[in-house]
C-alpha cells in the first residue's frame, strides 16, 4: 500500500513537472499547425520583444481638405485605418478588424465617408466597403465571394468610382462602375480577356478612362475608354513587345497624358504624348534609373515623380510648364511610399523609411521645400545603434554576369566568423532594397548573423535585359547567381562559409528550395516561406485570375517540352539530393501559391526521412499578416536557426 502511495505522489510531481515545463514554453496558438518544431522557451519570446513590437504609418489617403489624413498602422493584431488630422498628432482608429486593412480613398468632395478594401483570410478576393466617418458603420459593398476587387478611381465630382472585378468569370478582370451611396445599380462597364488590366486614371468630365493591360513584367499596354461611345482605342501598339507602358494620367488636356515607359530604353522613363499626333516627349532621359512612381497635382501645375537607383529612391519635383525637375534633397536617404498631392496644389504627403527607422509620413510644402514630419511611429525598445545598416555589394555569376545585394553586417560587438542568413526576394520581378531589417536585427544584433539580400537575374531595377534574364528555360540561371554568392562569402575574412541558411519567400521560396539541392554541401538548412516546388503544379493550382500572368514569366507548363523542364528543376523531384534540415512555412488560403506546394514538399521530404519542420497558418494566405502568428513564425525560425545554424 505504501508502495503505491508513492507512485501516486512520484505521478503526480511528474504531472506537475510536466505542466510548470509547458507554461515555461510558448505554445502555438489555436490557428497554427505546428510539426517537428522543438519546444521554444518564453524566455527567448521575452528576450526577442525588444525587437518584434515595432510599428510603421503608411498614407493611405488625405482629405480634400488637405488637413487630415488616413493612415495604416498597428495597435493589435494587424494594420487598420487611422485617422490623423494634425502633425504628431494622435492617431485614431476607426476600423477594428481581425483581418487588416491596408488601402482606403476618400469620397474626393466633401470627404464624408471612405472605400476600403479588405479579405478574409489572407485569400486576397478583396471586398469593397463604403466607412461612413460620422458613424463609423461599415457597408459591404460588392458580393461577398470569391471575386477579387480592386482599384477605386473616382470621378472627380465624386458621384462614384470605377474599379476592377473578377466577379464575371473568376479569371477576367473587368471594368465597373459603382455609385457607392446605391451599390446594387453597379454596372458592367467593359469585359475584357485576362488577369492583368488595371485602371489609370479618369477624364476630369468623367468620359473617359485610361486602362493598362499588364501581360508580364517585360509588356505591358495602354487603352482609353470612351464611356459614351463605347469605343475601345489603343493608346499602344499591342503588336509591340518588350516594352512595358503603364501608369497613364490625363494630361491639362483630355487629348494629353503622362505615363512610365521603358520603349528605346533599359530604364522606365517618365514620358509625355500628344494623342493627336503621337509624339512623345521623354521627360527624364538623363536619369539611368526606373521612375518607379509619380503623381500629379490637381491643378496640374506640378508633378512629383520618384526614382528607383540602386535600390534607394529619390524624388523629384517638375514644372510641368518646362518640364525642368530639380531633387527634393531635404528627403533622407532611404524607401519612399505613397505620394498624395493636396487639392490646393501646394503641398504633398507621403511616406519615407530608412535602414535604421521604420515607415512614417510626412508633409513636403513645395514652395518653401521644408518637411513637416506627421507620424513617429514606435520601434520598440530599438534604437538606431542596434539597427544594422546595409552596404551595397556586388559579385560576378558564372557567365560573368554583375549581381549585387545588400549587406547586413553583423554587430561589431561579435568577433570570428559570422554565420550568414541570404534571404532571397520574390516576385521573381521584384527587388530587395536598402530598408530597415525591423525584428530582423535581432538577428544581426543579438545572434551575430550577417544577413545578404540578393538581387539575382530576373529582378527589376537594372534593366529591362536584366528583368528578362530568368525566363523559361533560363530559371536555374538565377540559383546560379546564388551559388556565385556562395563562393563571394568563401571569400569574405568576417564570414563564416560553413554556417549559411537560406530563406526566401513565394518565388524566393523556389529559390531556396532550388539551392538546397543544388549546393547542399554549402548550407547549413534553408527556410522556406510560401514557396513553389513544382512549377507544374503550381501553375495548375494557382488562382485562374493569376495563370496565365505566370506563365508568361515561368514558361507555359501545357508545352511538353517546358513540363519536361519543370520536372527536372522541380525541387520536389530532387529530395534525394537534400542533405540538410529546412523548415516549411505556408499559410491555408494562400491563392497564389497553394498550400498543396508545401503539403507536397513536407511528405516527400519526410518519407525519405530528412528533417523537416512544419507550420501552416488556417486563417493566413500569402505570407503571415496576423501578429500572433507573425511572432510565432519568427521564434521558431530563431528556434531552427539555434539548432542547425548555430550549433
Amino acid at each position: 500500500m505504501k508502495n503505491k502511495y508513492i507512485m501516486i505522489a512520484l505521478s503526480m510531481a511528474g504531472a506537475f513537472l510536466s505542466a510548470q515545463e509547458k507554461n515555461e514554453l510558448v505554445s502555438p496558438n489555436e490557428n497554427l499547425i505546428a510539426e517537428n518544431i522543438l519546444p521554444i522557451p518564453k524566455a527567448l519570446a521575452q528576450a526577442i520583444k525588444k525587437y518584434s513590437e515595432t510599428r510603421n504609418a503608411g498614407l493611405a489617403d488625405v482629405h480634400p481638405n488637405g488637413k487630415e489624413l488616413i493612415a495604416t498602422t498597428r495597435f493589435a493584431s494587424t494594420n487598420q485605418l487611422h485617422k490623423i488630422s494634425s502633425p504628431m498628432g494622435d492617431r485614431k482608429q476607426i476600423t477594428f478588424f481581425d483581418e487588416p486593412v491596408n488601402i482606403a480613398s476618400y469620397e474626393p468632395v466633401k470627404g464624408e465617408y471612405l472605400i476600403y478594401i479588405r479579405d478574409a483570410g489572407g485569400n486576397e478576393f478583396g471586398q469593397l466597403y463604403k466607412l461612413d466617418l460620422k458613424t463609423y458603420e461599415s457597408k459591404l459593398l460588392t458580393d461577398g465571394g470569391r471575386s477579387q476587387n480592386s482599384g477605386i478611381n473616382w470621378k472627380k465630382d465624386g458621384s462614384g468610382f470605377f474599379f476592377t472585378s473578377t466577379k464575371r468569370n473568376g479569371g477576367d478582370r473587368d471594368i465597373y462602375y459603382m455609385d457607392p451611396l446605391h451599390p446594387e445599380n453597379t454596372q458592367l462597364i467593359l469585359e475584357v480577356k485576362g488577369g492583368g488590366w488595371g485602371i489609370n486614371d479618369v477624364s476630369d468630365d468623367g468620359k473617359k478612362i485610361l486602362l493598362d493591360e499588364h501581360i508580364s513584367a517585360n509588356d505591358s499596354y495602354l487603352y482609353i475608354y470612351d464611356l459614351e461611345t463605347k469605343n475601345l482605342e489603343s493608346i499602344t501598339d499591342r503588336k509591340e513587345k518588350g516594352v512595358v507602358q503603364t501608369g497613364a494620367s490625363f494630361g491639362k488636356t483630355p487629348d494629353e497624358i503622362w505615363y512610365t515607359t521603358d520603349r528605346d530604353n533599359e530604364f522606365n522613363r517618365l514620358a509625355f504624348l500628344n494623342l493627336k499626333t503621337k509624339k512623345i516627349n521623354y521627360l527624364t532621359s538623363s536619369i539611368p534609373w526606373n521612375v518607379e512612381s509619380y503623381e500629379v497635382s490637381k491643378d496640374k501645375s506640378k508633378l512629383i515623380f520618384v526614382t528607383n537607383e540602386n535600390g534607394i529612391n529619390k524624388m523629384y519635383l517638375l514644372d510641368t510648364n518646362t518640364n525642368q525637375y530639380t531633387p527634393i534633397n531635404k528627403i533622407p536617404m532611404g524607401l519612399i511610399g505613397g505620394t498624395k498631392f493636396t487639392g490646393d496644389s501646394k503641398s504633398l504627403y507621403f511616406s519615407q523609411s530608412a535602414a535604421n527607422s521604420g515607415t512614417d509620413i510626412y508633409k513636403l510644402d513645395l514652395a518653401s521645400r521644408n518637411i513637416e514630419r506627421w507620424t513617429e511611429s514606435e520601434q520598440g525598445e530599438m534604437q538606431p545603434a542596434d539597427m544594422s545598416v546595409p552596404k551595397l555589394i556586388e559579385w560576378k555569376s558564372f557567365d560573368h554576369t554583375r549581381i549585387t545585394g545588400f549587406y547586413y553586417p553583423a554587430s561589431s560587438k561579435f568577433t570570428g566568423k559570422r554565420p550568414v542568413i541570404i534571404s532571397i526576394h520574390g516576385g521573381p520581378e521584384s527587388q530587395s532594397m536598402a530598408s530597415s531589417l525591423g525584428s530582423g536585427n535581432y538577428f544581426t544584433n543579438e545572434m551575430g548573423i550577417a544577413m545578404i539580400l540578393p538581387n539575382v537575374r530576373g529582378s527589376s531595377g537594372y534593366g529591362k535585359t536584366f528583368i528578362a534574364a530568368d525566363n523559361w528555360d533560363l530559371r536555374m540561371n538565377s540559383v546560379k547567381d546564388i551559388g556565385a554568392l556562395l563562393d563571394w562569402i568563401a571569400k569574405q575574412p568576417e564570414l563564416d562559409k560553413d554556417r549559411i541558411m537560406i530563406m526566401g519567400g513565394s518565388y524566393g521560396g523556389f529559390m531556396t528550395l532550388a539551392t538546397a539541392y543544388e549546393y547542399a554541401d554549402k548550407i547549413r538548412c534553408s527556410v522556406d516561406v510560401v514557396g513553389i516546388s513544382d512549377f507544374n503544379t503550381f501553375l495548375k493550382n494557382t488562382e485562374e485570375y493569376r495563370r496565365d500572368l505566370r506563365r508568361v514569366e515561368y514558361g507555359d507548363e501545357r508545352i511538353p517540352k517546358m513540363a519536361e523542364f519543370f520536372t527536372k528543376i522541380a525541387p520536389l523531384n530532387n529530395i534525394d539530393k537534400i542533405k540538410k534540415p529546412m523548415f516549411i512555412i505556408q499559410g491555408t488560403n494562400d491563392p497564389r501559391v497553394p498550400v498543396s506546394e508545401a503539403k507536397q514538399m513536407r511528405d516527400k521530404l519526410k518519407a525519405q526521412g530528412k528533417t523537416v519542420w512544419y507550420l501552416e497558418a488556417k486563417n493566413e494566405g500569402h505570407g503571415f499578416r496576423k501578429k500572433e502568428n507573425i511572432d510565432f513564425q519568427r521564434l521558431a525560425t530563431i528556434r531552427f536557426m539555434q539548432e542547425f545554424l548555430l550549433k
